[in-house]
């Protein structure tokens, strides 16, 4: 078994270049290497695997992916953390490519050829937009093989919702439908540096095929149409959207329920009708 490499501790990393976490960028440092060395432990054995990581900060999760055998390609936007981020990759000599910018803005496709997980402590303030990003491409299945992302837990809860519940809603639905998707493990919130007002949570999701016919763009229009106004009927919520009305009637839903209790297949099955014929 290889020998872990020594590494000065993550609080003497932090002190060295002068980091704190940035409330505005929605940093929260977390410094547990056993707690990071579960996280990087989730998507399963990662010796030799590709992982893109968004928002690495000083590295924690960044060198307990590296310990375990990973290639990482970290997109950083706050450049005081490159220093310690650089500092990192010359422990693990052709292992790390860290990425000046800003995640929302990069296109996967454009730095990966073949399979890759996605492993991230997602900053709070952009965790939803990127992974909404992600479950809408065009490519399905996906090139990434796994999202271990790390959310708020009231973020978390509605990921792996069921209808029927107060947590359910847009995001249950565009995760469910094309992927399998469980909450890993909590993270309490006295683990970060600075401790956030919230829980945390690991969710886990996995590719699954997608249903045919329907488009993820429709599906994307029909749930903001829907859980915009999430307290009104269908009829209400779903009346300016061309042909959503003539969708429920056709299958026999009633327009007078409100969204939270519509399944994730019926969703799709109503998204089906309005995607047009490929």
């Amino acid at each position: 078994m290889k020998q872990p490499i020594a590494l000065p501790p993550l609080r003497e990393v932090i002190k060295k270049h002068g980091l704190s976490a940035n409330k505005a960028l929605g940093q929260n440092f977390l410094f547990d290497m056993q707690l990071l060395d579960r996280i990087a432990a989730v998507p399963g054995e990662m010796a030799g695997q590709t992982v893109f990581e968004v928002g690495p900060g000083p590295g924690g999760l960044t060198r307990a992916l590296l310990q375990a055998g990973a290639r990482v390609t970290a997109v950083e936007r706050d450049r005081r953390c490159l220093p310690a981020l650089a500092e990192l990759g010359d422990h693990f000599p052709g292992q790390l490519n860290v990425i000046d910018d800003d995640a929302l803005k990069i296109d996967l496709a454009s730095l990966f050829d073949d399979p890759f997980h996605i492993v991230s402590n997602l900053p709070y303030n952009v965790g939803s937009a990127l992974l909404i990003k992600w479950l809408s491409e065009a490519r399905w299945p996906p090139l990434w093989q796994s999202l271990t992302l790390m959310f708020q837990r009231e973020v978390a809860d509605r990921i792996v919702a069921s209808e029927a519940t107060e947590a359910y809603g847009r995001l249950s639905i565009l995760a469910q439908w094309r992927c399998e998707a469980k909450l890993a493990m909590t993270v309490h919130r006295s683990a970060f540096t600075p401790p956030p007002k919230v829980m945390s949570a690991i969710v886990h999701l996995t590719p699954k095929a997608q249903p045919e016919g329907v488009s993820p763009e429709v599906l994307g229009h029909l749930t903001q149409a829907a859980f915009g106004q999430r307290r009104k009927m269908l009829r209400q919520s779903l009346k300016g959207l061309a042909g959503a009305l003539e969708a429920l009637e056709r299958l026999g839903i009633d327009s007078s329920r409100r969204p939270e209790t519509v399944s994730v297949d019926e969703f799709v099955a109503i998204a089906r009708l309005l995607s047009p014929a490929a």
